[in-house]
């Protein structure tokens, strides 16, 4: 008998939307370049109302329906990847979905159908240029200042974080190790701890916008909780938000995020929670990437307030009322 151990992320980062829509002959017209709406083709719509509500971003590979009824079905959840998207379809479970998935997949291959449609690459950086993987590595040391700001030594050592005391571009900062998605050092960032500016350093060149903090070890946290993660803006909410026990949390090292970003998020996690900093430029970035993730859930921190200044036990609280609220 051959193994029932399915690879969601690479499901998800080799089958096109397109794909699945055909297989179950829905028929969608497209109104921009990569971006379909047609009539909702799940079981559970019942609205006779609303006409055109299902929507498809191809490049993004997920849908959404914004009718009550298919909300109401789905607990307030108005789309998903491709995963949800069979599981709807086939009144499933995910796990179920992603079996069937798997199986279909492979005759497509072997046939050339449905509607002879391959994978585009778009997803798990198909059409990214790929960041060099860093040819050394540098020696850092604990810091007084990481106690200062509430992080513990066994969370510094599990990202590798420290201070850099040697010469060069990052000397003298709290520096952080940035990988790719597959674990590999791809590149250090530093954060002065007086004040100086730029409060963060990033190496001339790299495109911060094209990688997501922690991904690799956040992946394999959220795969064995049914692939949520939760997002955060910067390191050091990354870090606290982590040792309050919460291994499935990744960073965008800004407010905003990139199309490699989300593509990275679409293939690698069923489900996000949103929690941005509580000013003006994270409450507006969570309403974007509100509108951008419909089945995101959002974590709201207190106004004024950023995740690294919670404490655990906050941290919790504000999580546990955004998976409240998403239930409900």
């Amino acid at each position: 008998m051959g193994s029932q151990w399915v690879d969601f992320a690479a499901l998800k980062g080799s089958v096109d939307i397109e794909q699945v829509l055909e297989h179950y002959h829905v028929r969608l017209k497209r109104v921009r370049k990569e971006y379909l709406r047609g009539l909702c083709p799940l079981p559970t719509h019942g609205s006779e109302q609303s006409r055109e509500s299902f929507g498809v971003d191809t490049c993004r590979n997920v849908w959404a329906c914004h009718s009550a009824s298919c909300g109401q079905a789905r607990h307030g959840k108005v789309g998903g990847n491709i995963l949800d998207l069979v599981a709807c379809m086939e009144a499933c479970s995910i796990r179920e979905a992603a079996l069937r998935l798997r199986a279909w997949s492979g005759k497509w291959r072997e046939t050339g159908r449905p509607d002879q449609l391959v994978s585009k690459g778009k997803r798990a950086g198909g059409r990214q240029e790929e960041l060099p993987k860093l040819p050394f590595t540098l020696r850092l040391q604990w810091h007084p200042y990481l106690e200062q700001r509430g992080i513990q030594r066994q969370t510094a050592a599990w990202f590798g974080a420290g201070y850099y005391g040697g010469s060069g571009l990052l000397r003298e900062r709290m520096v952080f190790p940035i990988h790719n998605q597959r674990g590999e050092l791809v590149a250090y960032a530093g954060r002065t701890m007086d004040g100086r500016e730029p409060r963060y350093l990033f190496p001339p060149g790299l495109p911060k916008s094209q990688v997501v903090f922690n991904l690799h070890r956040a992946a394999e946290s959220a795969a064995r909780q049914g692939g949520v993660a939760i997002v955060v803006e910067g390191f050091f909410d990354c870090l606290k938000v982590h040792q309050a026990g919460y291994g499935n949390v990744v960073a965008l090292l800004g407010a905003s995020i990139s199309d490699r970003q989300s593509e990275l998020l679409d293939t690698y996690f069923r489900e996000l929670v949103v929690m941005l900093d509580g000013d003006d430029a994270g409450r507006h970035a969570s309403r974007a990437l509100a509108a951008r993730w419909p089945a995101a859930h959002m974590a709201w921190v207190p106004a004024g307030w950023q995740p690294d200044q919670l404490s655990s036990e906050d941290i919790e609280r504000i999580l546990r009322r955004a998976s409240s609220a998403a239930a409900a």
